[in-house]
This record gives structure tokens, sequence and C-alpha cells, in this order.
């Protein structure tokens, strides 16, 4: 008879995957040669006719079809057509790309980076395998794996059986850690609160303004030439915005909710076709040549280190005005709705470096939160902490605790950074590192306990000895990795957050962590 603690321990937490996700056939599996492989970027098994944009994909979800999307890579304006996919391919990008954090998010098949592949994306037409894919055609992809299959091999849906709730619930006995998800939308909020979600670690808010009745307005915000037109832009975001965290608030029955504030690059969300620059170009009453002016001046020669996170809100106040009040006004219309709950928002501003550059911000955050908590009398506790993905950040985190409430640690622009490696680009030359065993691991899959480790062990232990009480977390996609799991249990974090399909995973790694310590 084995104790429960043994038996924790006998189960390897990815072997959860297999229960959380669609599998190929068994047996036609067997029979299959894959013509390609890239990343293993989001597990699981897809098998649908090519398309190769967003656009496409949702209007052949519409029409009854199951499609796999293949592009060069993705981008936030992807979003409602990785929704309408069965799976993702990209050409580029790397375990922490768009396409794969993404994916698993939504918990669907991606495979990323496979460079095999010669893409000819005007005439919607890929070789691979010496041979020419063109739209409608048929393909099967193993997230699992990142092997790629021509033609169709039938899937299997996932389901949770046998002891997968005791075996859990156990987990949850020893674990000390907390296990939040990477959620923004209330779908995924469920999803992961089903799979044993305590609240979610990070809201990306820029996934929110994508949709057709947002996307004008926050263009039209990048596009102002006065600070007069930006808050008149921003005015029309807000109730979406409000509306998007009341429904993430209910979805998480009151559990903390951490809302990261506008983090990408503008130029990721500005028209790029000539209709839409004259669109919008109409809907402001300005030229097309100086909506042009304006898109071409956001270029940046290396946008992941430019203008962006919180230098968004230094160079543009009102951003963070708009999203302060959203936040507040949506933690106060729940709590009085839920008498019960504990409504209690935590607004996290990314990328911070600098402790002046922080409190700059949370100044902001601070003087309008508590006006629209006065207004509304009713007493609401928040918190403003910072995302800490700068080495920077981690160096002066003693410094930096003197403001902020909470550290949660980006761990995939920290590798970033901290190596020097471009986590879209790095797919290109990795392989040659595992081949002459300077690497074992992907850093971007698998955390540097040695280098970005050290790192994150720093900030933790500065960051308590100025603010004792400071509660720490992880929320890049190292969150949801068994061993990284580990060595976040080790150095004293409070959570782990991750993809909703991943939470079961951290929470049984979380309990081994507790066991073998």
């Amino acid at each position: 008879m084995r104790t429960e603690e043994e038996a924790v321990l006998m189960i390897d937490p990815r072997n959860l995957d297999t229960l959380l996700h669609p599998q190929f056939d068994a047996v036609a599996i067997k029979k299959a040669k894959p013509i390609g492989r890239g990343l293993a970027a989001s597990p699981g098994a897809a098998c649908g006719k090519i398309v190769f944009t967003a656009a496409d994909a949702k209007e052949w979800k519409k029409a009854g079809e199951k499609v796999v999307l293949v592009r060069l890579e993705t981008s936030p304006e992807d979003i409602e057509g990785m929704k309408a996919a069965e799976g993702i391919l990209t050409v580029r990008g790397g375990m922490t790309s768009h396409a794969a954090v993404v994916a698993r998010g939504m918990g669907e098949c991606c495979v990323s980076g496979c460079q095999e592949i010669v893409m000819d994306e005007e005439n919607k037409t890929f070789t691979l395998g010496g041979k020419a894919f063109k739209e409608g055609d048929w393909l099967s992809i193993d997230g699992s794996t990142g092997n790629i299959y021509d033609g169709v091999i039938p899937t299997v849906d996932a389901s949770i059986v046998g002891e997968f709730g005791r075996i859990m619930m156990w987990a949850d006995k020893f674990r000390k850690l907390k296990v939040r998800t990477n959620a923004d939308t209330p779908r995924d909020a469920k999803k992961a609160r089903e799979l044993g979600a305590e609240g979610i670690g990070l809201c990306r808010t820029e996934h929110m303004f994508f949709s057709q009745s947002r996307i004008m307005s926050f263009r039209q915000m990048i596009c102002s030439d006065t600070v007069e037109e930006r808050r008149i832009a921003l005015a029309k975001i807000l109730p979406y915005q409000q509306d998007d965290f009341e429904q993430l608030f209910e979805a998480l029955d009151g559990q903390p909710v951490t809302i990261r504030f506008l983090d990408p690059p503008l130029h990721e969300f500005v028209p790029h076709t000539e209709d839409e620059i004259a669109l919008l170009a109409k809907s402001m009453h300005k030229p097309i040549s100086r909506i042009k002016d304006i898109i071409d001046s956001l270029h940046e020669f290396n946008p992941m280190m430019g203008h962006r996170g919180c230098r968004l809100c230094v160079t543009y106040p009102e951003i963070a005005v708009m999203q302060t009040k959203a936040v507040i006004r949506a933690a106060i219309n729940v709590q009085k709705k839920h008498k019960g709950w504990n409504v209690k928002p935590e607004i996290m501003i990314p990328l911070t470096g600098d402790l002046k550059e922080f409190k700059f911000v949370k100044d902001i955050v601070v003087h309008v939160a508590n006006e629209e908590i006065q207004a509304a009398e009713i007493k609401l506790n928040y918190e403003v902490g910072t995302m800490i993905e700068v080495p920077r950040a981690a160096l002066c985190a003693g410094e930096i605790a003197e403001e902020a409430e909470f550290f949660c640690f980006g761990t995939n622009d920290l590798t970033q950074m901290t190596f020097g490696f471009s986590r879209d680009d790095a797919g290109k030359f990795l392989g040659a590192y595992y081949d002459q065993k300077i690497f074992e691991n992907d850093p971007f899959a698998k955390l540097d306990q040695v280098g970005v480790g050290k790192l994150m062990k720093m900030a933790v232990a500065d960051g308590k000895a100025t603010r004792p009480k400071i509660h720490c977390g992880i929320c890049g996609e190292h969150g949801g990795d068994p061993t990284s799991v580990e060595f976040c249990h080790r150095i004293g974090l409070n959570y782990v957050s991750c993809s909703p399909y991943r939470v079961p995973i951290a929470r049984l790694a979380a309990a081994q962590a507790a066991l073998r310590k």
C-alpha cells in the first residue's frame, strides 16, 4: 500500500498534458511519418485545412471547417484567428514567442519555429518536405512533439478520467506554493478555475484591444497629436476595459487578479493596409500622409527593448489614468454585487528598472484609484506592484520595494535580457548549442537557475529585507515547468502563475517540491 505522499511523488507532472489536450489516434499515428518538425510549443494534436491569415481562419470556422493557421509568425492582432483554429504552425519564433504563449493560454496545439518551411504568404502556399502546400490542403500537427504530418490524422478528445481528482486533492494538501493562472478572458479564467487556479497572476490587457469594436479607438489614441485627442480616444475604450475586468473578477469568485498595464510597443496595434490607414485617417479627420508619418515614426530597431511597458505610461500618463479607472470601477462594482467577497485588484506596472520610474507611474495610479474609491463611498483595498523582467530591476529590488507592494517575475523577458537572446530568434542557433553540449535545455522553456535564477533569488531576498510582507510570484511561462516550480518553492516565492492548462502540472510540481524539501 502506497502512502499519499508516495503516490504524489511517483507521478511525472508532465504526463498530465495527455489528460488535458486532444491527442492523435494511437493506431493512426504509428503509421504516419512526419514531413517536418518545429518546436513543441503547446501540447496536443490538431488536424485541419491550411489557412494563412487570421481573417480566413475566422471565416472558414464560421463555415464549419476545421483549420490549421500557418503563419511566418503571429502578433496580437491575430488573436481572433488563433482562437478559431484547431492548431497553429509558425515558421519563426521560440518557446515564448507570441504564438507559443497565446496557444498555451488557450490550451491550443502549436508548433513554432519550423524553419524548414519555405513560405509564400502572398500566394498562400508553402513548401515542406519536398511538397508544395496550398490553402485548403489538409495538415496535422503535434504540439507535444513538434512533428508535422501531411494529410488527415484523426484526433481523440481529451478526457480527465481515473484518479485525477484524488491526486490533485492530495497535491493541494502538501504544497506550499499557491498556483495562479495567466488569463486575459473570462473563458480562460473559468477553465483555469476548473483546473484549480487560485487567482490570476497575469492578465495581459493588450489582448483586449483587438476586437473590431475597440481597435479603431485604440489606433486613434496612438495617432493622436494632442493630449486631449488621446483622452477622447481612451474614453471610448474605458467602458470596454471596465467590462472586461468585471468579467474577470466574477470568473475568479473573488480570488486575487493581477492586471498588467499596457506592455507591447505601439507599432503592434497600427493598421498595415492602405484601406485600414485611409479609414483611420477619415475617422480622425487627418490626411492619410499624417497617419503614415505617425506609423513610420513608431518603427524601432529593437522594439522589445524600446518604447513599451512603463515607458508608455511615462510618455502618455493618460493610458495609466484610463486603465486605473477601469480596474478600480470594475472592482467596486463587483465588490458591491458580492458582499462576502474581498475583491482586491493587484495593478502591475511592467518593465520597470528604476525606483523613480516606478514611482512616477504608481503615483498616477494611487491618485486616480483613491479618487474613484472615495467617490464610490466604499472600502476597497488594492496593491500596486511591478513585473521584474529587466536585470536592473532584480539588482535594485531592495530599492524598488520601498514603493512596490509585490513583485512578479516575468521570466520570458528576464531570460531574454539576461542572456541577450531574442526569444523569437534564438531557435535559429540553439540547436547548435544542444549539439555541442553547451546547453542541455531551452532557457525559455526551463528556467536557467544559475544566472536568471540568481537574479530572482537576490531580488526576493532584497525585496523582503526592505518590505518583509512583500509577496512574490512568477508569471513567465516557466511557472508551468516542474523543475522551475521546484526552484520557485526553494527561493521562497508565494505563488507561480501559468497558462490555464498547465495549472494541474504546477499544482503537482509544487506538492512534490514541498515533499522533497
